[in-house]
């Protein structure tokens, strides 16, 4: 069984054109054309088109899309891999929505604010397993320690630190900056420091992070497309951890 271009593009809310598009730049070939010229479409295509519309949502350009469709060519696992991160978001963002439905609940009742129900889904713990498994349970433990002990202000200062840096990185990507050039090591350098004002990273004693770990957390950037999509995706993530190599040979 198949399905027509525009019964496709009907379907996957897109266009035509787009199709056509994804078809001229190899990501997604039709996989026959009728005697009418249309483009038809089978139970494969279909499967290859649900990945490029998840990694478009992510915020990946079509040749970091192109890249993952081609790395991760089982796309039975690729989207159960998907499935359990987007199962994942959608649980935190339904905390966060009734968290932030009970709040404005609550000031408009003018009833007293329950501080422990005001923050269900932001929750900073999300990686600690994987912390702990990849840097030990006193890393986590001391960067979870310093994270409780801040106030609200500082929370949102760090945050907001962390977003101008993921944006500046982006920035960087979008034109094309070399990973060796001054522009990108002085992000790397305010990466580095970012990352060494942390207790329990790796390093952080000296105020800095080790060669290991912050190469190491290159990759990581590259590998999971979680951490990916704070630099907009796989293309990004790929220069941060690029210039990250070159900076790291000054931690020594």
């Amino acid at each position: 069984m198949d399905w027509s271009i525009q019964e496709i593009a009907r379907l996957a809310g897109t266009t035509s054109r787009t199709l056509r598009h994804y078809g001229e730049v190899g990501l997604l070939e039709a996989t026959r054309t009728g005697s009418n010229g249309y483009r038809y479409y089978d139970e494969q295509a279909l499967v290859r088109l649900q990945r490029i519309l998840l990694l478009r949502d992510l915020g990946l350009g079509l040749p970091a899309i192109g890249e993952v469709l081609e790395n991760e060519r089982d796309s039975g696992r690729a989207l159960l891999n998907h499935l359990t991160w987007l199962q994942r978001e959608q649980d935190r963002l339904a905390r966060q929505i009734a968290s932030v439905e009970n709040t404005i609940l609550g000031m408009e009742g003018g009833e007293q604010l329950m501080a422990e129900n005001m923050f269900d889904g932001f929750d900073h713990t999300e990686y600690k397993e994987e912390v702990e498994d990849r840097w030990g349970q006193d890393a986590y433990a001391k960067s979870d320690a310093w994270w409780r002990s801040m106030s609200a202000a500082e929370k949102k200062d760090w945050q907001q630190r962390q977003a101008a840096l993921a944006a500046d990185w982006a920035e960087a990507a979008n034109r094309g900056a070399a990973p060796d050039s001054d522009e990108a090591q002085a992000l790397a350098k305010r990466q580095a420091d970012w990352l060494g004002g942390i207790p329990g990273t790796p390093g952080s004693a000296q105020g800095r992070p080790t060669k290991e770990y912050f190469v190491g957390l290159g990759e990581l950037y590259v590998a999971d497309e979680r951490f990916a999509a704070n630099y907009r995706g796989t293309q990004g993530a790929t220069f941060v951890r690029d210039a990250m190599k070159v900076y790291a040979e000054k931690l020594g």
